[in-house]
């Protein structure tokens, strides 16, 4: 007999970063004291002029119609601006399609470039989407991985182990989700120029790129490799940096016949983005960086304080990240010792024992790729991460 659910979807996996979140909201409905650091989201409200310039949009005709499946005028132009502003990459508005959030653009990329059969380089740890996606347009996602000694960035070397003749593309994440790293600018460019020299596209997801530390930068790969362009799709959106994970707008910026085509299967598929979420990003990548920069101070005061915290905790080992707002220690001292008369034997079992014992909701390493580690998000208040690492650090260390 026949499956009910086609092979293709049966194959997909839910994504392990909101399962932890669901379930630590589901936790926290019954009064249960869970803290939270599945999910990737600022805890801030979107700034206040972006909200005004959504509320105002909800009172013009013009924004409860359907309007054109590559985006606003007003907007697409708008991110032409702000992407020469922000990136020094100098586009066209025909270079750009708005899209539903980030993950539709990470899908549209893959899909509208990736053949049955073919391969996509995908360092890792990743994020837990993108070999979804891969395996959504019949590609073969295949995993380079680099640990921790090595900060978590895979080299050319790596790289070109990796490559075979059915090499297509290359997924690119700096700032990097979940490790938070950053490639330097000399790493940037050296992949960049491996990848033109082998004819590999590069999707580079550029998400959090305002999120920086301690002077780090996150140079966009054309720039630093202008051969690169006719070969380069940038994923970008308003989520992490304007904190507007719920009003779903992200765009790709590629090559016009890249996004005419891609364009057209979203004509399909979704149609138009929302159009008070478009005029409200107008609002958000055309305004100043202020807002963007005061939540970036209290992400670094996170980030220094949670790394300090786990670093405390036996067994763990934290590196410090330089980007988004992310931590991923290694767990793997911690494998193999009892806890409470159980005994983890991955970090999925270890990330099960911290939420049913002390109530803390970490995603485990098998989400991002090997088992060994644990990803937290400090996009949480200060006294949720004292209260949170120091519960598990006073289970880890029972007598």
């Amino acid at each position: 007999m026949s499956s009910r659910i086609s092979s293709r979807i049966a194959a997909i996996t839910e994504s392990a970063t909101l399962a932890v979140d669901a379930k630590a909201k589901a936790l926290k409905a019954q009064g249960r004291p869970v803290i939270g650091f599945g999910a990737g989201e600022p805890d801030f409200p979107t700034p206040e002029y972006i909200v005004a310039a959504a509320t105002a949009a909800t009172t013009v005709g013009a924004n409860h119609r359907y309007t054109p499946t590559p985006g606003l005028p007003e907007l697409r132009d708008a991110i032409v601006t702000k992407t020469k502003r922000d990136s020094k990459y100098e586009i066209t508005s025909d270079q750009v399609l708005i899209t539903n959030g980030g993950k539709q653009a990470v899908y549209q990329a893959f899909a509208t470039i990736i053949n049955e059969g073919d391969e996509v380089l995908l360092p890792s740890p990743f994020w837990t989407t993108y070999p979804e996606c891969i395996k959504l347009a019949g590609g073969i996602a295949v995993e380079v991985f680099a640990d921790e000694t090595h900060n978590y960035l895979v080299t050319v070397e790596q790289l070109e182990a990796a490559r075979t003749s059915k090499t297509k593309a290359i997924l690119f994440c700096s700032p990097s989700n979940p490790t938070g790293s950053v490639y330097a600018p000399a790493q940037v460019k050296a992949i960049g120029e491996w990848a033109l020299a082998h004819n590999i596209w590069v999707i580079a997801d550029e998400i959090y790129e305002h999120l920086l530390y301690d002077g780090a930068s996150a140079p966009s790969m054309p720039v630093l490799v202008p051969g690169l362009a006719d070969t380069c799709i940038i994923i970008n959106g308003v989520a992490k940096t304007y904190a507007m994970t719920g009003w779903r707008l992200g765009w790709m910026i590629g090559p016009k016949d890249v996004i005419k085509a891609a364009t057209n299967l979203q004509s399909h598929l979704t149609s138009n983005v929302s159009n008070i979420s478009q005029r409200a990003a107008i609002a958000a990548v055309s305004g100043d960086l202020t807002a963007v920069h005061a939540m970036g101070e209290a992400f670094n005061r996170r980030r220094t304080l949670i790394v300090s915290l786990l670093n405390e905790i036996p067994g763990f080992i934290c590196p410090t990240p330089t980007g988004a707002f992310y931590v991923y220690p290694s767990v793997k001292g911690v494998l193999g010792t009892t806890i409470r008369g159980r005994t983890p034997q991955t970090s999925a079992e270890l990330a099960t024992i911290l939420l049913e014992e002390v109530e803390v909701a970490a995603v485990p390493g098998e989400a991002f790729g090997p088992s060994g580690y644990l990803r937290f998000s400090y996009a949480t208040s200060d006294a949720d991460i004292v209260e949170g690492i120091g519960r598990i650090k006073k289970l880890l260390t029972e007598g």
